[in-house]
């Protein structure tokens, strides 16, 4: 970053103004940092082909450097320049591209080992926004972007959030207003098309890969060295300084019946206790879609003891959803 000021520029979230994208492209290609919306979550963008603007993104994180980057790029063409490609990652790229899905594949040397974490692997996706798009094809160069907010704490999905956390950390925040799904993406490592493995549930349901491609996707925890080769898997993650607890159909131990009026619920049915704070989503994508937030707002409140998540059903985005309520919750 070239100064300790950080600007936040609003965006036209449909028709991004090309004045303003050319802004952020040249802090992008001179080597700085830039917050921009996705349809997952709020990214947080070098040039991942510089490897001292991708050492930026970990500095500015506080994020161990051995945890790896997602790619986003804006067209099929930059694909080939970075990866090898095989068959099943070019029909998953057009059935799903753009969109929530990241693809973890065989890296060619061009990307830093920086970027991808030492690792002979990269993930990389095209995520479905505007923004975002016209950001990396302004640029003319993959953005390596993890979630733009200090590591470990719930990802962000509006540009006040990223402001809290990035403040004279990075050179631009791009505000286009909340994002549109809310968790982060789904990441499969295709970079051995016979054995295709789930790293990370998101925000494309698993059942429509496996359907698109009639096989069955393998677990991790049925491969435990390849967690490694995913963001987000590795380290705790997406939590507040408050305490996490997984709630089934009641408190999980008596142990916390006498914080019930300090603490606040979040979930799809109502509790059967009288919590301080209660907030109920109509459908498994809108709990997923506030799940960050609502984190952020009980964390800010200063009043909160705990924050009792409900456990979603696992299917579609509710497997992503229940991965993050899991890591948000551990320790």
């Amino acid at each position: 970053m070239q100064n300790s000021m950080t600007q936040k520029l609003i965006i036209n979230k449909f028709n991004p103004e090309p004045e303003i994208i050319s802004q952020a492209a040249n802090i992008i290609n001179s080597g700085g940092l830039v917050a921009f919306p996705t349809e997952t979550v709020y990214g947080l963008g070098a040039n991942a082909l510089n490897p001292e603007a991708v050492k930026k993104i970990f500095i500015a994180k506080g994020r161990p450097q051995d945890n790896p980057l997602i790619l986003h790029v804006s067209n099929f063409d930059q694909v080939n320049k970075l990866v090898y490609l095989n068959d099943t990652a070019k029909i998953l790229m057009r059935e799903f591209w753009p969109g929530p899905l990241t693809l973890v594949l065989n890296a060619k040397n061009i990307i830093p080992l920086e970027t991808r974490g030492g690792l002979n692997t990269v993930a990389i996706r095209m995520p479905d926004n505007p923004t975002a798009l016209a950001l990396i094809s302004k640029s003319n160069t993959p953005i390596a972007a993890p979630s733009a907010n200090l590591s470990g704490k719930p990802s962000p999905t509006d540009a006040n959030t990223v402001y809290n956390d990035m403040a004279g950390k990075i050179d631009l925040i791009l505000d286009s207003g909340s994002v549109k799904i809310g968790i982060e993406s789904t990441v499969i490592d295709v970079s051995d098309p016979n054995k295709i493995l789930l790293l990370r549930p998101g925000g494309l349901g698993i059942e429509l890969i496996e359907d698109f491609l009639h096989v069955k996707i393998i677990s991790p925890d049925s491969d435990n060295l390849k967690l490694k080769r995913s963001p987000g898997t590795r380290y705790r993650h997406y939590a507040p300084n408050i305490p996490v607890i997984i709630y089934g159909s009641k408190i999980p131990d008596e142990k916390y019946k006498n914080y019930i009026n300090e603490s606040a619920y979040i979930g799809l049915e109502m509790p059967n206790e009288n919590f301080k704070e209660i907030l109920i989503f109509d459908s498994v994508e809108n709990y997923a879609h506030g799940l960050f937030s609502a984190f952020r707002k009980f964390e800010d409140q200063h009043l909160i003891k705990y924050i009792f998540a409900q456990w979603p059903p696992g299917n579609g985005i509710g497997l992503g959803l229940q991965d993050r309520i899991k890591r948000a919750a551990q320790g």
